[in-house]
């Protein structure tokens, strides 16, 4: 345990720490500084893909995408969905939470800066993952992620080598960060049924785990469980929150003024507090989107569509989804709510008094099941991701893929009766292992990434020009 704190601080700890007018501090973690950067430097080369692209982005998810001929892959809008199941989860409630009661208001600002900077490292590890996937004789169809363009950046043709050491570490820190994240999902889901419904977490926690094996254990089943899920619930969030934010219309000039005021305040830096604001939605930001953590792609790899960069846009969109629709609209369900009424509370009693405010017990009610679905729905998705790494690790064996996955039901289990903090840590020490072995590759690949959105511009371009050429002719 002790070690794993010591990672743990080593990733997200304050590696650095500035000094800012007022008192205040800028602490950056390790993961900051690689990330933030990442995302900098890949929306540059991409040319801003995510301002230039976003149109191009809708196009593809709205265009009609079918499955392989052996129907027994992924469509990609498939794929954006299981990644969009795993990113929307318990981040998108209780972490924007925390991170607006942190950082205040203008944390949502710095929130948005961070999904518009990870679309692009999104897109450019989602196109690697396609470039490098290959065929999953276990589930059918492709499967790949970081431990598979790892393996080709480290391990030349040819080579007798059947595992590099560092896709290996990977796909070992995604399987430790996927078991920590299925106990906080079994927590979250007993914690919210006790408080809405007054259900004995016993009893919450053996139907979850019935449902979850019924779902799980079977071939094919996640996806179109999620495929159902995961556009519900989102869509039921969503105009639960629009219907909530025109209810409030009157307030909302006063709200994003004050986002973008203590974004960049003048009582915020005297008063010392800039750094939490700005850190807080930074980490959250990074946290809940995943970008360049090497999750997604485990799911981008898996899609059967006509190029990669079309997944890389698809995922990149993902991002925005993520944090420019979900998270924000937690946040607006926070803001729009006095704060008198919130003054002392953290965590869910807050958002549960929030929505209590606004809808009253049906509020209470709504927002119990929106965790639970949005919990579960992450659960189903990492389970989906731990196929090509468990696969990678040990071989094409239907034994080693059920075993973990019975190993990820015992700890939904444990999880729903109890939350140990060490477990907590333990998935997010992962997830940081994920991104620091991820990031390795992602530089030196990124070049094979760029030159296939740039085959993909050019493609478009000519089917364009053909498609207007032809009006012509037929006017």
């Amino acid at each position: 345990m002790e070690f794993f704190t010591f990672i743990y601080q080593v990733l997200w700890g304050d590696l650095i720490t500035i000094p800012l007018p007022g008192g205040s501090t800028l602490g950056l973690s390790l993961l900051v500084l690689i990330l933030v950067p990442a995302g900098i430097y890949f929306t540059v080369r991409t040319r801003f893909l995510p301002f230039r692209l976003f149109p191009e982005m809708i196009r593809v998810t709205l265009e009609n995408n079918q499955r392989g001929k052996e129907g027994e892959g992924i469509s990609g809008v498939q794929a954006l969905i299981v990644s969009t199941a795993c990113r929307v989860g318990m981040g998108n409630l209780v972490g924007v939470v925390a991170a607006i009661s942190a950082g205040g208001a203008g944390a949502v600002f710095w929130m948005w800066i961070i999904a518009l900077l990870g679309a692009s490292t999104a897109f450019i590890e989602a196109t690697l993952a396609q470039l490098y996937k290959e065929k999953d004789p276990l589930y059918g169809g492709y499967r790949g992620g970081p431990a598979y363009y790892l393996h080709h950046l480290f391990i030349r043709k040819g080579s007798r080598k059947k595992r590099s050491l560092i896709a290996c570490l990977f796909a070992l820190s995604g399987l430790i960060c996927w078991c920590g994240i299925s106990q906080v999902t079994g927590n979250s889901i007993s914690s919210a049924f006790e408080n809405a419904f007054h259900i004995p977490p016993l009893y919450t926690t053996i139907a979850l785990v019935a449902l979850a094996a019924v779902i799980v254990l079977r071939k094919h089943a996640t996806v179109k469980v999620l495929d159902i899920m995961v556009p519900v619930m989102a869509a039921c969030y969503f105009f639960i929150t629009i219907f909530i934010i025109l209810a409030n219309a009157s307030q909302l000039p006063a709200v994003f003024g004050r986002i973008f005021q203590e974004a960049f305040g003048f009582r915020q830096v005297v008063g010392g507090g800039i750094g939490a604001v700005i850190m807080n939605g930074a980490k959250r930001g990074l946290f809940s989107n995943e970008a360049g953590s090497g999750s997604a792609p485990c799911a981008a790899a898996a899609a059967e569509i006509s190029h990669p960069a079309k997944e890389g846009l698809l995922q990149a969109l993902g991002v925005f989804i993520d944090t420019l629709l979900i998270c924000s609209c937690t946040a607006m369900i926070m803001l729009l709510t006095p704060a008198s009424l919130t003054a002392g509370l953290e965590g869910m009693d807050l958002l549960q008094t929030s929505m209590q405010y606004h809808l009253g017990t049906f509020g209470v009610i709504f927002i119990a099941v929106i965790l639970w679905l949005f919990s579960f729905s992450t659960f189903l998705g990492i389970l989906f991701y731990a196929r090509s790494n468990v696969a990678y690790l040990f071989g094409d064996k239907w034994i080693a893929q059920t075993l973990y996955k019975i190993l990820a039901l015992i700890m939904l289990f444990i999880g729903g009766l109890a939350a140990y903090q060490f477990v907590w840590d333990l998935g997010d020490v992962g997830v940081g292992l994920m991104t620091i072995f991820n990031m390795i590759a992602l530089f030196p690949l990124a070049p094979k990434a760029l030159a296939s959105l740039r085959d993909y511009e050019k493609q478009r371009k000519q089917r364009v020009t053909s498609s207007i050429d032809d009006q012509k002719e037929q006017a």
